[in-house]
């Protein structure tokens, strides 16, 4: 590859990093199986998805939130104070004010969600959004380019108002059904390109 061995030991040591690779003494360096990759490194997340893998990536991505997110939300209503409904506001407020900026609305979702998970008033759920921005940036991403990125605060709105309420049961499902209507706007999106491509319209 015209490069010199400390180059391919220290791609190698990022690589094992990552979990991608294993070495052994006397054995030589490995590709480990997918199973054992760190799937929410934003390198492997970036390159599977510039790869053939962007569905399994966003399915695996909405699967994960549908899972996490709710259930944090439900105790956001349960444990809700003003000062979390200030910050609500004001991470809603950015996300309306982003307009068609790209990197700055991808900024203030990522922004929304996190202080959605913060406010449950439990550090821990805040962590797998952590690890899950990379490949929420890289959906935003997809979603743009397929020309289904609406405005995303009357959908978003509903979570901090059922909050506002008190409603648990209502924040849970409005906050189930953003990743949900994310997946059908893609859907809807690939398709329709698909159809124009095939000039069936």
């Amino acid at each position: 590859m015209g490069v010199s061995l400390t180059v391919i030991s220290e791609a190698l040591k990022v690589l094992g990093s990552k979990s991608l690779v294993a070495s052994g003494q006397k054995r030589g360096t490995f590709v480990r199986p997918c199973t054992e990759w760190n799937v929410l490194d934003a390198d492997v997340t970036r390159r599977r998805i510039e790869g053939c893998e962007v569905d399994a990536v966003l399915c695996d991505l909405a699967e994960m939130r549908s899972i996490v997110e709710p259930a944090a939300v439900r105790r956001v209503a349960e444990r809700r104070t003003e000062q979390k409904l200030g910050d609500l506001e004001a991470a809603l407020d950015r996300m309306a004010r982003a307009g068609d900026d790209a990197a700055e609305a991808v900024a203030a979702d990522s922004d929304f969600h996190r202080t959605l998970l913060v406010a449950s008033g439990n550090e821990m759920p805040a962590m797998p959004h952590d690890l899950m921005a990379p490949a929420l940036r890289a959906r935003d991403i997809v979603h743009g380019q397929h020309g289904c990125a609406d405005d995303p605060v009357p959908s978003h709105r509903a979570v901090p108002d059922a909050i506002r309420d008190r409603d648990a049961s209502r924040s849970g499902a409005a906050m189930a059904d953003l990743p949900a209507k994310a997946d059908r706007d893609l859907d809807l999106a690939v398709r329709g390109q698909a159809r124009a491509a095939s000039g069936r319209g």
